[in-house]
C-alpha cells in the first residue's frame, strides 16, 4: 500500500481541515495517508519513507506561514526527487502560498507534481470538500492506487 504524508501549517485550522480532506480522498483510493502539523517535523528524516508528500500553508499577507518556509528549507535535504507531490492551502484574498510551495517542490526538489496546487478559501464553501477529496484521489492515481 502506498504511503503519503500531508504536512500543513495553519493559523485558524482551515488548512488543516483541507489536508485532512485530501488524506480522506487518498484513503478512499487505498493510500495510507498521514496528516501532521509542520511543527511536528523536527528534521528531514521524518519526510523519508513516503511515496508522496503534500505540503500546505495558509496565505497571510501574501506569503506562506513561517513554519512552512522552514519546512521547505529542511525538505531540500530529504532527497525527494522523483517522489509524487502536491501543494494546497487556504486563503482570504490572495492565495500565493500553495503556488509557491508547488513551484518549490517541482523546480527545486524535482518532484513529480500533480497538475496544479489546490487553493481553497474554505473546505466548506463552494464544493471545497469535494475538491479537496478529489485532489487526494489525483495524488493516489499518480501513485498507482485506485478506487
Amino acid at each position: 500500500m502506498p504511503k503519503a504524508l500531508i504536512v500543513y501549517s495553519s493559523r485558524t485550522g482551515e488548512t488543516r481541515r483541507i489536508g485532512e480532506l485530501i488524506a480522506e480522498g487518498m484513503r478512499f483510493s487505498g493510500v495510507d495517508a498521514t496528516v501532521i502539523n509542520a511543527n511536528e517535523v523536527a528534521n528531514a528524516e521524518i519526510l523519508k519513507g513516503y511515496d508522496a508528500l503534500v505540503f500546505g500553508s495558509a496565505t497571510y499577507h501574501g506569503t506562506m506561514l513561517k513554519k512552512m518556509r522552514a519546512l521547505l528549507f529542511m525538505a531540500e535535504k530529504a532527497g525527494l526527487e522523483g517522489k509524487i507531490g502536491g501543494a494546497f492551502g487556504a486563503f482570504g484574498w490572495s492565495g500565493e502560498a500553495p503556488d509557491r510551495i508547488f513551484e518549490t517542490m517541482r523546480n527545486i526538489f524535482k518532484m513529480d507534481m500533480t497538475s496544479r496546487p489546490l487553493r481553497l478559501k474554505s473546505s466548506s464553501l463552494g464544493g471545497g470538500m469535494q475538491m479537496a477529496q478529489d485532489y487526494g484521489r489525483e495524488i493516489a492515481q499518480k501513485l498507482g492506487a485506485g478506487d
